[in-house]
């Protein structure tokens, strides 16, 4: 098969043998894949792929079930799904736990179906699991334009709570705040100044991928047993802590990834998922936010076009098998 390998530092499309499939696995023939900032990151050598997955970037997919294990139950040859995978998805095919695919939503394409895996997935394990949205809750997500503070706002649309973003420039804002958003500022010294104002009695939730830079704002921005989620840094890994500002206001900070959590925590993010949000999915409430379509031979532009955060939501790209 055709696979996405790095080579001395850059994405090459190399033959690959396609992976084999254990007794509860099942193996996924690829239409289309999508990029993540944890691909950019592999790339570089600064982000392994947790023991026992594929070396080959890519986290999730749309395809067609072609083998299963012997012990699968819920998928069979020929299923049309959408897969959470911790590494493989460059390539024509995958292997993953029957369990992290589930059906690919019956109105959307191919390259649509490939853009929602991995953003849902971690929209609905950080703010329903370990941030406890409630109806009415404030959130705050930096990065506001990228997959996952697209894939946010809608839910906070679909789950009844208002949603405020920071990101790069006012087009971002302007599509942010078109998509659902109550507001918007654009990065730099004074937004959190702007924030703040939002949000006079603080934010529940701040979803963040920023780390460091960003760290004592977010607090101070935090509510009263508010939760900031960390789930990247983009802007550092070392912030300073007023520990007494966090026990006055009972906040929780919670450092937050996915790719290396149980296949049991997977499994169960993904049935959430196709009973809770797959609905507003297929009724057009949510809809999938992509950037471009790109070959998968073009994975170096597509890199390229994210990592100078050029992007408004996601970056697929199509097989063409």
């Amino acid at each position: 098969m055709k696979a996405i390998k790095v080579i001395d530092g850059k994405a090459a499309l190399q033959e690959a043998e396609i992976p084999t499939i254990g007794p509860n696995d099942i193996l996924i023939r690829i239409k289309a894949t999508a990029a993540n900032r944890a691909d950019l990151m592999q790339k570089k050598g600064l982000y392994p792929p947790p023991p026992g997955a594929s070396e080959i970037l890519g986290l999730e997919c749309s395809g067609i079930v072609d083998a299963v294990g012997n012990k699968v139950t819920s998928r069979k040859v020929g299923d049309e799904v959408c897969a959470l995978l911790a590494g493989g998805g460059y390539a024509e095919y995958v292997a993953c736990p029957e369990f992290q695919a589930i059906p690919k939503p019956t109105n959307l394409n191919w390259d649509e179906a490939a853009s929602l895996p991995e953003v849902y997935a971690t929209c609905w394990l950080n703010l329903f699991m370990e941030g406890n949205l409630n109806t009415g809750n404030k959130v705050l997500f930096h990065a506001g334009a990228s997959g996952i503070g697209t894939a946010g706002i809608q839910l906070c649309n679909a789950f009844n709570c208002e949603s405020f973003i920071t990101a790069g420039d006012k087009e971002k804002i302007k599509f942010c705040i078109d998509l659902g958003a109550s507001a918007g500022a654009v990065r730099g010294d004074k937004m959190f100044n702007e924030v703040q104002g939002w949000a006079p009695d603080g934010f529940d939730i701040i979803l963040d991928p920023v780390g460091a830079n960003y760290f004592e704002d977010n607090l101070k921005a935090l509510g009263l047993e508010g939760r900031l989620i960390i789930i990247g840094l983009m802007g550092g890994m070392e912030a300073n802590i007023d520990l007494g500002h966090l026990m006055m206001k009972r906040q929780k900070i919670i450092g937050s990834t996915i790719r290396a959590r149980s296949e049991e925590l997977k499994k169960i993010v993904m049935n959430e998922l196709h009973k809770k949000v797959w609905p507003f999915i297929e009724s057009n409430q949510i809809k999938p936010v992509i950037h471009e379509v790109l070959n998968i031979s073009e994975t170096e532009k597509a890199h390229q076009i994210m990592e100078e955060n050029q992007n408004i939501g996601k970056l697929v790209f199509s097989l063409g098998n």
